[in-house]
């Protein structure tokens, strides 16, 4: 578990983060499950543009954005990356719904829709380098000239002759890149990627920079408990695309001020027994709870979604009698009110 590390582990895990912010490390990180679906048909751009929550068929070939699956009362469902290639879309999901979505978007797959989808997890292997010396590990690689485009954007590139699809953001906006290789050359990719400055992220360290950074992940953060307002998830809505499944209800909160609770970060200056995740204000009222959390050197740091009307940034709250205050987190964000 996260939370039972040994203190030389801490200060590992502190160490990494602060190397990688600080430009003077490169983080390596194999996806465990690939968890990418094709998209084709010529209905395509539309079909993903009312399934989701984000302006799609907008997006021309080498673009991308992240979107929202969500329910028809507007909860969360999944956070997914949408690839818009020449001929295809690719979704990058997570790999606990990935047949969920494909199950999910059967569906709505009407006979007359020029629609088709695929779950290629199999075929691929999903690398991401993650942190902003990144683009000088692939400059030498590739010299590319989008290395400095904007998050998302993607393209076919050639390493040593064999083609990949290298795309901006490394999934934590540590500012770093995404590459979907065919499995068959992942060890081969890897090697070239692997240098001095490159550290090979474990399953566990990756989690402690999901957390630290606070994107919200499947089972955790994102469940259908939540919509993604309260996640903090506002730049994948759009709230003039139109008809959507969710959009009424999303669109109401949005425009009432509804939104109930909010995801934040939590600092303490101590270790916590988080067995109880209940969240307490400073008089004892329960207002939120914890989703996910880790050790560090100084102490503890959480996740969690606290009742709006209770405050927000900066305010003091409790777990376990333990005082902590609540941060802002870099992967998210909330309107000022």
């Amino acid at each position: 578990m996260v939370g039972n590390a040994h203190p030389k582990q801490f200060r590992q895990r502190k160490m990494i983060l602060s190397a990688i912010k600080a430009r003077k490390m490169t983080g390596l990180y194999q996806r465990p499950s690939t968890s990418l679906i094709r998209v084709t048909g010529a209905d395509r751009l539309s079909f993903i543009h009312n399934q989701t929550t984000n302006k799609i068929k907008s997006l021309k070939s080498g673009e991308g954005c992240e979107t929202v699956f969500v329910n028809s009362t507007g909860r969360t469902i999944d956070l997914v990356t949408v690839y818009v290639k020449e001929d295809e879309i690719l979704l990058l999901t997570s790999p606990e719904k990935t047949q969920f979505l494909m199950e999910l978007m059967d569906r709505y797959i009407f006979p007359f829709d020029k629609v088709q989808i695929a779950d290629i997890s199999a075929q691929y292997t999903v690398l991401y380098l993650i942190g902003n010396e990144s683009k000088s590990i692939l400059l030498p690689l590739l010299n590319e000239k989008f290395l400095s485009k904007h998050d998302h954007c993607h393209s076919l590139v050639k390493m040593d002759e064999i083609e990949l699809t290298l795309a901006m953001g490394d999934g934590l906006k540590l500012g770093g890149y995404t590459l979907i290789i065919p499995q068959e050359i992942t060890n081969f990719i890897k090697e070239k990627l692997v240098l001095d400055t490159v550290k090979v992220l474990t399953e566990t360290e990756y989690e402690n920079l999901r957390i630290l950074q606070g994107k919200p992940k499947v089972n955790k953060e994102l469940t259908e408990d939540y919509n993604p307002l309260e996640v903090g998830l506002w730049q994948t809505i759009s709230f003039d695309k139109g008809c959507y499944i969710g959009q009424e209800t999303i669109t109401r909160l949005n425009t009432y001020k509804g939104v109930k609770q909010r995801l934040w970060g939590i600092e303490f200056n101590e270790s916590i027994n988080f067995e109880n995740k209940q969240i307490m204000s400073i008089n004892d009222e329960k207002i939120g709870k914890i989703t996910s959390y880790l050790e560090t050197e100084k102490g503890s740091f959480a996740l969690g979604y606290i009742r709006t009307k209770a405050g927000g940034e900066g305010l003091e709250i409790k777990v376990n009698e333990i005082i902590g205050k609540i941060v802002d987190l870099a992967y998210i964000s909330h309107p000022v009110n």
